[in-house]
């Protein structure tokens, strides 16, 4: 990918699955784009190493080194902006961000549920799979959004579904969703890059075909 495609940064706090799908994405050539840093707000996660094998820049901005979520957030920011980063994809993230005013509607976020059910604050990984398991819903998925300053309440951009079936276990269920998020995540990015979707005046306007 040429280094003037559009540079997207990645947020990642565990294993990187998205960040290696989106990697996988852009070398085939389904997005028009280039990962230009990783984010990680923990030392020695996977992320980090599947970014180092690609040879992707990565950072790591620990929270506890920030007073609160405010200049944590602004670390995070001053590391995107200072690599000319246009759109943030928040992969696997679980530290609340603090958007600066000009970084409205350039965020999104990847749910493994159906916004706005199983979200917000403490709904992250199989914590989600295991609630929709309790609750006994037919169907889940997973949900691609813009972030706003409160975990899961931007507007949508798009949702995959999934059945959830008899004898799911949180490991069957994750694996599925996974399966759809593969999918959900490059095209949300794809469709903010090529301005099909935009976010504006606290919703998501889509581009008439």
């Amino acid at each position: 990918m040429s280094t003037d495609a559009p540079a997207i940064a990645v947020l990642v706090s565990g294993g990187g699955r998205s960040l290696e799908n989106l990697a996988d994405r852009i070398e085939a050539g389904e997005l028009a784009c280039r990962v230009g840093l990783v984010v990680s707000d923990r030392p020695g996660v996977m992320a980090l190493e599947r970014a180092a094998r690609r040879e992707i820049e990565s950072v790591v901005v620990r929270h506890g080194d920030h007073a609160d979520a405010a200049a944590f957030s602004r670390a995070v920011f001053d590391a995107i902006e200072a690599r000319g980063c246009e759109l943030v994809v928040l992969a696997g993230f679980l530290r609340l961000l603090v958007l600066p005013e000009h970084w409205e509607g350039r965020v999104l976020n990847i749910h493994p549920a159906l916004l706005p059910a199983f979200g917000g604050k403490g709904y992250y990984g199989d914590r989600v799979h295991r609630a929709v398991l309790e609750t006994g819903v037919p169907k889940t998925g997973c949900t691609v959004h813009y972030v706003t300053n409160e975990y899961d309440a931007g507007p949508i951009v798009l949702q995959r579904e999934v059945d959830v079936r008899p004898g799911d276990t949180v490991e069957s269920l994750a694996a599925r969703v996974f399966e759809e998020e593969k999918v959900a995540l490059p095209e949300a990015v794809r469709l903010h890059l090529a301005g099909e979707v935009r976010f504006e005046g606290g919703r998501v306007v889509r581009s008439a075909r």
